[in-house]
């Protein structure tokens, strides 16, 4: 008697909802460089890892194309290329090649990408950028996303998912096992040139009070322009005002 290969697996949650039924994610492609190009030294480089490419002409182991950021052209083998789907499926990257784009400064920890799998045909990887120390190898962990026979895929056998899109969502909003939440997909230079510039948060230092200068008429000031530059701020006025109500008819040293 034959056995159900799906019905055998232990442990394992296969979840019921259906597949989202609204517009499908887009399925838009784009071509990513792998490598800085010419490698010569002291040569202008033409195209930079992790830059978004046009294809300007396809001879199929060589193309011309030209740098969206740039607009400069170069001629390049094919396999120096990878067509990226959804913003984070890589498709012809081998796990080193993965590093290296995760790697780049403008990534910050939880930046991923899936790739096909170098080992397993049907597996995809999914590759997390995690920056809790200077180690370089150990920036960025890898982790088998295996497939069923109906097609569901999964990191962990007790959780599964319809799609990568799914899985994605998931480990999106909770880590759930992995070095890490998932964030930002890897960055490419010409479509994600926002994340380049992080201006710094800017701090306000308000001066030091001696409350000893301070009178009571300074502290209970109510026009706009005053409460705008005074020293103590909106809510430690209401919560001075609230003790003094409670502590009224007792001697205050407050000036008036």
């Amino acid at each position: 008697m034959g056995i159900c290969p799906i019905r055998c697996q232990s442990n394992m949650t296969i979840l019921e909802n259906p597949p989202e039924t609204g517009s499908p994610p887009s399925q838009e492609s784009v071509l990513v460089s792998l490598c800085n190009y010419p490698s010569f030294e002291h040569t202008e480089l033409t195209m930079c890892t992790g830059e978004r490419l046009t294809i300007i002409s396809d001879d199929g182991d060589f193309m011309m194309v030209r740098s969206t950021s740039t607009g400069r052209e170069s001629y390049i083998p094919t396999n120096y290329t990878a067509t990226v789907t959804h913003r984070w499926l890589f498709t012809g990257i081998s796990r080193y090649k993965a590093v290296e784009l995760l790697m780049q400064p403008s990534n910050d920890s939880g930046a991923f990408l899936i790739r096909e799998s170098e080992t397993n045909k049907d597996c995809y990887s999914l590759s997390v950028l995690s920056r809790t120390n200077s180690s370089y190898l150990d920036c960025v962990k890898h982790y088998r996303i295996s497939q069923l026979p109906n097609g569901w895929v999964y990191i962990s056998p007790g959780v599964t998912f319809p799609t990568l899109h799914h899985l994605v969502e998931h480990y999106s909003e909770s880590a759930d096992g992995l070095c890490c939440q998932l964030k930002d997909p890897s960055f490419i230079q010409g479509l994600d040139n926002a994340r380049e510039v992080r201006p710094m948060p800017i701090t306000i230092r308000r001066p030091t009070i001696n409350w000893k200068d301070i009178s009571r008429s300074v502290i209970f000031r109510r026009t706009r322009t005053e409460s705008d530059n005074s020293l103590v701020s909106e809510g430690l006025r209401e919560a001075i005002s609230s003790y003094l109500q409670m502590t009224e008819g007792n001697d205050h040293s407050w000036d008036t």
